[in-house]
């Protein structure tokens, strides 16, 4: 039996992108937007892996004090500081952030040990699963599920498309914010964070 590809197939247009150092990749702006549109918080917004600082401008936008820094100076308007994260020992308000997927376990345990509040990280969905173990422990308290797909390209490849006026397209992953709330009992609320709003 032979199956034969039909005439109008659609052309694959998602995007494979090669490693980056530190993996750094980069969220569209309206995905943190959003999450300060919708989640609540109080006090300052400090972002440890602030890259090219898109977490950092909505923060200000939804009228917080920021403050920012990473392993690597990316050229972020708000980066106080070159420092490693791990290297930070004093309490922060809040901690919102995208680290680098693979250490998302030490990031998220490190920030919690630091944040009065809460802390927020974007996360790929299909970790969740296996992710089960080490958050069963800690106060998460809602995740968001990021819809539609945002493309996350490495920052080079964010900073070419931006300077031809453009936009990643095409990313193959799908995202969540984790939200952790310090000091919550129970189980987390999931919900959906589209990108128009409750107009979606």
């Amino acid at each position: 039996m032979t199956i034969t590809e039909p005439e109008n197939r659609r052309a694959r247009t998602s995007h494979i992108w090669e490693t980056e150092e530190h993996q750094h990749y980069v969220e569209p702006p309206w995905v943190s937007r959003r999450l300060f549109e919708v989640e609540r918080f109080e006090g300052g917004i400090c972002d440890p892996c602030c890259g090219l600082g898109n977490i950092l401008d909505s923060a200000v936008l939804a009228g917080h004090p920021v403050s920012g820094f990473d392993i690597v100076d990316r050229g972020a308007g708000f980066m106080t500081a070159q420092r490693d994260f791990f290297s930070i020992s004093d309490a922060k308000p809040n901690i919102v952030s995208n680290p680098p997927f693979d250490g998302i376990e030490r990031f998220a345990l490190h920030a919690l040990s630091l944040a009065d509040r809460k802390v927020a990280m974007i996360c790929p969905t299909r970790r969740l699963n296996a992710a089960g173990k080490w958050l069963k422990g800690t106060p998460l308290y809602r995740i968001w599920y990021i819809t539609p797909r945002p493309s996350m390209p490495p920052g080079q490849e964010y900073i070419r498309l931006w300077e031809q006026g453009k936009e990643a397209s095409g990313g193959t992953v799908d995202f969540c914010w984790l939200v952790w709330l310090n000091g919550y009992e129970g189980e987390p609320v999931a919900r959906w964070l589209h990108r128009d709003g409750d107009a979606a």
